[in-house]
């Protein structure tokens, strides 16, 4: 399969219908659409959104900061474009934003059993410094703490 052309843009208010779709199919305890609406009020979050040829969108990342500190809060893509690269091009994107930005460690949390993801998030130089038991919910499961230092491919 080839990567799909997409473009990365911030995220508008009329995004988020189709992030809380994209949400509710990608995770058993989604957030509310109500959330997405909240962080685009703030300063401290960075929201892209990527958008396909047609004009679709087939995935989003949100980026949470505080000093010189990250935490991808939230990351996902459409059904018909998973494993396809649109994910390692937002996390791609959020991670050249944060480093022109001067976040020196983003970190962000992944089911210890989605091994797609952490293999991505292991591509970019993320590693595990800490778990969070029972983190998840539906079903129960914790979450590892993965780390990446900006002198991660220095």
């Amino acid at each position: 399969m080839s990567t799909p052309v997409i473009a990365i843009r911030p995220t508008s208010a009329d995004d988020v219908p189709a992030m809380a779709t994209i949400e509710a199919l990608a995770f058993s305890d989604p957030w509310p659409a109500r959330s997405f609406h909240e962080l685009l009020l703030h300063p401290f979050s960075r929201m892209a959104t990527a958008v396909d040829e047609s004009g679709g969108i087939v995935g989003y990342c949100i980026m949470l900061r505080a000093v010189d500190e990250a935490e991808i809060a939230n990351i996902a893509t459409a059904p018909g474009v998973r494993r396809q690269g649109v994910g390692a091009q937002l996390l791609d994107d959020a991670i050249a934003a944060g480093t022109a930005d001067g976040v020196v460690a983003m970190f962000l949390e992944v089911r210890e059993s989605n091994t797609a993801a952490r293999a991505l998030y292991s591509s970019r130089g993320f590693v595990a410094v800490g778990r969070r038991r029972a983190y998840y919910r539906h079903p129960i499961e914790d979450a590892l703490v993965l780390r990446r230092d900006a002198t991660a491919f220095e």
